[in-house]
């Protein structure tokens, strides 16, 4: 379906270069089922910045897309995806759904050899770093709350890609604490994933808690889906939508059943905040009913206020200077 729906754009398109697949499913087994609870997300890259006619997550004959534009100056040279984190992932093990003028395929034989040596695994690991201390410098005190909230969350959870990138995993975004559970717990050091949690603020949560405020989560969700379909467009729109209740909602409730509970509090806490950035500058009357349920979340990943924020995020900034040097030397597949 994607493919299908990446060749039609391409040939509708001339400045449309090509679409690859990114993200979890390009690292499934050929014969793995798609989880009912997961996306497909197709990268379409363009000449330019030029939008896509359809973006963000999206049905297609009963399959949830997500398509993003990429312009193909970030994809050149062949070193500058080597060193992005985010980026080299798509090309290890490439699956190109269009290729205008053969440029996708010249880009995966450059970077496919390369991937997994050491001096471009330590260049992705620095990306990842920069993400994270960019993103905690950015925090704006003059934000609404659920927005500061964001701008602390996900550079906190980008911790868990640093390792994942250092480990040759993908750092996938909603599943990164289970992935990188997974990668630790291989490497005999469970002990680093308590630490990951404890950043977060969720290495004591319950699963009752974590059952409490998803049902929250619903309630919020279903409240702000109506006001996203016709206010302030925000980048995340797409993922609070009907169509993408089974990846905000369902996917956070199937971990808490498999006894991922810690690890589904990230995602959670995303979707919550997400929800209220948008009733906030959308239905104000309906951010201020919902948002005592954000604050009971908070409070118990231990945030009270901004400062327990800049704290937080101090912490995770001596967690950087540690530990990824050494994920790397114990993964055999990363190679001098």
């Amino acid at each position: 379906m994607a493919a299908e729906w990446a060749a039609e754009q391409v040939a509708r398109d001339g400045a449309l270069v090509g679409a690859f697949l990114s993200g979890s499913v390009l690292w499934l087994d050929d014969d793995a089922d798609l989880p009912a609870t997961s996306d497909v997300d197709v990268t379409v890259v363009t000449e330019g910045e030029q939008a896509l006619p359809v973006a963000g997550k999206f049905p297609r004959d009963g399959v949830l897309l997500e398509a993003t534009p990429l312009p193909w100056a970030e994809l050149v040279p062949a070193e500058r995806v080597l060193s992005t984190y985010y980026l080299a992932g798509s090309f290890h093990r490439p699956r190109i759904l269009a290729d205008r003028d053969g440029r996708l395929a010249a880009l995966r034989d450059a970077v496919a050899p390369r991937y997994p040596r050491r001096p471009w695994v330590l260049r992705r690991c620095a990306s990842a770093e920069r993400r994270i201390t960019d993103g905690l410098d950015a925090h704006d005190p003059a934000s609404p709350w659920p927005r500061q909230v964001i701008s602390w969350l996900f550079p906190t959870g980008v911790t868990t890609h640093v390792l994942l990138t250092a480990g040759l995993r993908n750092p996938t975004v909603r599943l990164r604490y289970c992935a990188v559970r997974d990668l630790l717990t291989g490497l005999g050091r469970p002990d680093v994933h308590e630490e990951l949690l404890e950043l977060l603020g969720c290495r004591e949560l319950t699963p009752d808690r974590a059952e409490h405020h998803l049902r929250a989560v619903e309630e919020v969700f279903e409240a702000t889906v109506p006001v996203a379909g016709r206010g302030t467009p925000f980048p995340f729109g797409s993922d609070i939508t009907a169509a993408a209740r089974p990846v905000a909602i369902d996917g956070s409730r199937e971990l808490i059943e498999r006894g991922l509970h810690r690890e589904a509090a990230f995602w959670i806490t995303a979707t919550y905040a997400r929800c209220l950035t948008i009733l906030h500058r959308d239905a104000p009357d309906r951010h201020d009913a919902l948002a005592p349920g954000f604050a009971g979340l908070l409070a118990d990943l231990g945030i009270d206020s901004r400062a327990d924020l800049l704290r937080r995020a101090g912490e995770t900034r001596a967690f950087l200077r540690r530990l990824a040097r050494e994920v790397a030397a114990a993964t055999p597949e990363v190679r001098d």
